[in-house]
């Protein structure tokens, strides 16, 4: 099921511990926790994704699916959920940074692009400022 948008500090844990056991960065979730949509099978997060919010234009951040149950469809259902969210908020413009998932993403129609075209609002997040290599992808 779908745990929307309001999450407890039991969440927050929980999703903490998803995004460091698929290598992704924790800093700033709490900062943004409402913003997050998560898939359970009862008491376990199996799944999650966030935006960054900034206006009118957002940070796609945090796609995991636990290690255990990846290859059944949960990294597009959290896709289309937050895609969902994204539209029901008015945003005009979603980026994201990943080493890993720019097949994942293209495959939605994203686009590699430069650090450059990046919104100067989104581009001052922690996410590009520091957390995300610059080795990582643009889209």
């Amino acid at each position: 099921g779908q745990i929307p948008y309001h999450l407890s500090r039991f969440y927050l844990l929980k999703i903490q511990d998803l995004l460091r056991s698929v290598n992704l960065p924790v800093e700033d979730v709490v900062k943004h926790k409402n913003n997050f949509v998560v898939l359970s099978n009862g008491q376990e997060i199996v799944g999650t994704v966030g935006l960054e919010i900034y206006g009118k234009k957002a940070l796609l951040r945090s796609l995991a699916v636990d290690r255990t149950v990846q290859g059944q469809g949960l990294g597009k259902k959290l896709y289309q959920a937050i895609i969902k969210e994204a539209t029901r908020r008015n945003l005009t413009e979603l980026y994201l940074l990943t080493e890993t998932a720019d097949q994942f993403f293209a495959s939605f129609g994203f686009k590699i692009i430069s650090r450059a075209e990046v919104d100067d609002k989104v581009k001052n997040s922690i996410e590009f400022q520091s957390l995300c290599p610059e080795t990582a992808t643009c889209m």
